[in-house]
């Protein structure tokens, strides 16, 4: 019997059943399905098992995490689609931002732009 470290918690598996099911085990501490305890639990019982349970826990974990990769993969494209799709929107945004910025400063600019008369007569006003 010996020890396996995974992540905070420490299991309990014979050495008989880490030589035969490396790929099991594998699965069992990377299932999102089960607890520490639940992983444990398989751990103890699986001396006990049949060649085909033992083959229907690995067929099922393995579907799993499959399953769970392919969900992964398709909301990566989906988020990265929103990422792009909002991308542009800001940019819009931002174009249309610094439109009205520039527009608005040359407004600003027109206005101080006095005709040279008018500057002469608030010069003799003071």
């Amino acid at each position: 019997m010996s020890q396996i470290q995974f992540k905070w918690k420490t299991f309990q598996i014979s050495d008989e059943i880490q030589a035969q099911f490396p790929e099991l085990i594998k699965l069992i501490l990377n299932t999102e399905s089960m607890d520490d305890d639940e992983r444990q639990y398989w751990f103890d019982i699986m001396p006990s098992m049949t060649d085909s349970q033992i083959d229907r826990l690995f067929n099922i974990l393995d579907t799993e995490k499959r399953k769970l990769e392919e969900l992964e993969t398709k909301y990566q494209k989906e988020i990265k689609s929103l990422n792009e799709k909002h991308l542009i929107e800001w940019q819009s945004f931002q174009i249309k931002d610094n439109k009205q910025k520039i527009a608005k400063a040359q407004a600003d600019e027109q206005k101080n732009d006095q005709d040279p008369d008018d500057i002469l007569k608030m010069l003799n006003d003071l």
